[in-house]
């Protein structure tokens, strides 16, 4: 069984998914952009009697708490540092990381951190270089050194139903076996946010 929880982080109400018995090893599951745990929703029962799982939403993703730009700083230093008080509420000593895009900048400043708890890294189209970051990222690097609304205003297509979907059907052999819930959950949730911030940092 899933549970369904969630836990105060500096103020903030991060959700998280978790099942397994903590006897198991255990494997924190670090989702990608737009997403959330939901990603995760069909391997965390697969996986459940031989592991411990644990996937928490990001501030700002899925059923976390959705600051403002004005109220939180949305970097990946920032998510890391909430990520890493969380492990810590969960009393979590010792996991693997699985880290799929903003999971991997977020999982391997952890990583890095804390090299002694780390049992495995299993990554998931997850950056550790400037060299993996392809063309379609290049609107999102001029934003990095200028973040002006003409800028901006080039990346509103990226996090639009389109884009979204893009995200889950580009390269897919088979997009008709992909459900149009994932795209549409994630839409939703991006719509919620009322104060988009585009990134401050580099990956």
């Amino acid at each position: 069984m899933t549970a369904f929880r969630t836990v105060s982080i500096d103020g903030l109400d991060i959700f998280y998914r978790e099942a397994g018995s903590p006897n198991n090893p255990t494997i924190l599951l670090l989702h990608g952009f737009p997403t959330s745990s939901h990603m995760f929703r069909n391997l965390i029962p697969a996986l459940a009697d031989r592991f411990h799982l644990v996937a928490p939403d990001y501030p700002g993703f899925g059923n976390s708490s959705m600051p403002t730009v004005n109220e939180f700083d949305y970097t990946f230093d920032r998510l890391s540092q909430i990520v890493e008080k969380f492990i810590t509420a969960l009393d979590l000593k010792k996991y693997s990381l699985y880290v799929m895009d903003y999971g991997a900048p977020v999982g391997y400043r952890i990583a890095t951190k804390y090299p002694e708890r780390v049992q495995a890294l299993i990554v998931q189209n997850g950056n550790a270089y400037e060299e993996g970051l392809r063309e379609f990222t290049e609107p999102m690097k001029t934003y990095w050194q200028d973040p002006s609304s003409l800028n901006a205003q080039k990346l509103r297509d990226f996090l639009g139903l389109e884009g979204t979907k893009w995200q889950y059907t580009n390269g897919a052999r088979n997009p008709e076996a992909i459900s149009p819930d994932t795209w549409n959950m994630d839409q939703l949730f991006l719509r919620l946010v009322r104060n988009i911030n585009l990134g401050k940092e580099k990956w």
